[in-house]
């Protein structure tokens, strides 16, 4: 099929470049000239194992372009797939006004029936009015099919490639068997092909990001009250991993998620609600315990220091919101070096891949170093972030004769107290007892 993708984030890209893979040609298209430039010329604007070798093999098979003209990119397609962004409003609600420019763009430059494909995430009902949107822009036949992503970022492509399913909410017949033929070499190990309303579509992309952050969220208070009364929340969540009614995903205690996806799809579920005159009780509770779950991490390292954090040079380790990604947006740790910044604490970072967006969102009010070893020189203190693989085995003697202090505070969980106690750190995490 000839396919365009508008949008070249993580998903658009990832979309575009896994159907090219199985074949289709695919034109991506973006507004922004300087990301179109890098793609065009082979190098990946963001970070997302696997994903350079994909977007070089299939520029060179001539099966994915890129482009900054979408007249062009439209042309002789048979599905146009949106994948642009969603972001939070001020009220925490879904800004779509990018769905919605595309949307009368696309409408102006058809020359004759398309599909059009929603996989950006937009408050339910969204659909009627791409509907209307597109019926006042053009009088050439369309169908519109809401076909929501489910894409993790820093295992995107293996998702996408290897999806545990693929929801699609259409309201016709003859849309869905070109929907199932498109997605039929991505479901032969037998997963399913979810066909069900327009509406149920829309609302279960909201659903499963509110049931993840809740898991979350959840594990996050049994931290607070395993430190309450001296538990440790490693081995509850073995209990409770260990019920198949449960099971282990996502109940990982830490400084709380982030990302452009978790944070505001919950805030905007309960915005949906809110329009309807309900109360989401648990969705709020969720961001709440969120927000206070950062909150609560950051006091106890201003609590350690009290009045010395002025001056004192703290080393973090990790800024993306999660391993594998270099996206920082709402990640905890901007909320970690944001309060200690303001304390007055000198601030040295070291991420493996988002460097670049380090620089971009501080500039020269933090200092950006190449190796994790390297961010602990005469450091009072390390903070940890994110768990990445590269900090779950470090050299802790090392460690110790680089820093000025010997005190980890660790966000994620990722060493043992007694083995940190006996290297003779002071070693605080989420829920379990410090030593």
């Amino acid at each position: 099929m000839k396919i365009a993708v508008v949008g070249t984030g993580h998903v658009g890209l990832v979309v575009g470049t896994g159907l090219a893979e199985n074949g289709h040609y695919v034109k991506c298209m973006d507004i922004d000239e300087a990301k179109i430039a890098m793609l065009q010329a082979g190098e990946m604007p963001i970070y997302e194992p696997g994903l350079e070798e994909l977007v070089v093999r299939n520029m060179e098979e001539e099966r994915l372009k890129f482009t900054t003209a979408l007249d062009e990119a439209v042309k002789d397609v048979l599905l146009i797939f949106i994948c642009v962004g969603t972001p939070p409003l001020p009220d925490g609600g879904a800004d779509t006004s990018q769905v919605f420019s595309v949307v009368d763009a696309i409408g102006k430059a058809i020359d004759g029936y398309r599909i059009v494909v929603n996989k950006s995430t937009c408050p339910v009902g969204s659909t009627e009015e791409i509907r209307d949107r597109l019926a006042e822009s053009t009088s050439q036949s369309f169908d519109v099919v809401v076909n929501p992503e489910f894409l993790r970022q820093g295992s995107a492509v293996d998702d996408f490639m290897r999806p545990d399913r693929i929801v699609v909410g259409c309201d016709d017949v003859r849309v869905e068997e070109i929907m199932k033929e498109l997605y039929a070499p991505f479901l032969r190990t037998g997963k399913p092909l979810l066909l069900m309303s327009i509406r149920s579509a829309e609302m279960a992309k909201y659903a499963v990001n509110a049931m993840l952050a809740t898991r979350i969220s959840f594990m996050n208070e049994m931290a607070t009250l395993c430190e309450a009364y001296g538990a440790d929340i490693g081995e509850v969540r073995e209990g409770v991993a260990a019920d198949s009614r449960i099971g282990p995903a996502y109940l990982f205690p830490g400084i709380g998620f982030g990302g452009s996806c978790l944070p505001k799809d919950v805030v905007a579920c309960a915005k949906m609600a809110e329009a309807r005159g309900l109360d989401t009780h648990i969705m709020k509770a969720v961001s709440a315990v969120n927000r206070e779950q950062q909150q609560r991490f950051i006091e106890t390292i201003l609590a350690h220091y009290g009045e010395r954090i002025k001056g004192k040079r703290i080393a973090v380790w990790g800024a993306s919101f999660k391993p594998k990604t270099d996206d920082l947006r709402d990640g905890p740790a901007l909320h970690v070096i944001d309060a200690l910044l303001e304390a007055g604490a000198a601030i040295t970072v070291y991420d493996p891949v988002a460097d670049r967006n380090l620089a971009h969102v501080y500039g020269d009010r933090i200092t950006v170093v190449p190796k994790n070893y390297a961010a602990l020189q005469e450091a009072d203190g390390l903070v940890i972030t994110t768990e990445w693989n590269e900090f779950r085995r470090p050299d802790y003697e090392r460690m110790g004769d680089l820093m000025r202090e010997k005190v980890i505070f660790d966000g994620r969980n990722l060493y043992t107290a007694s083995v940190l106690e006996k290297a003779g750190f002071r070693y605080f995490s989420v829920g379990r007892p410090s030593v």
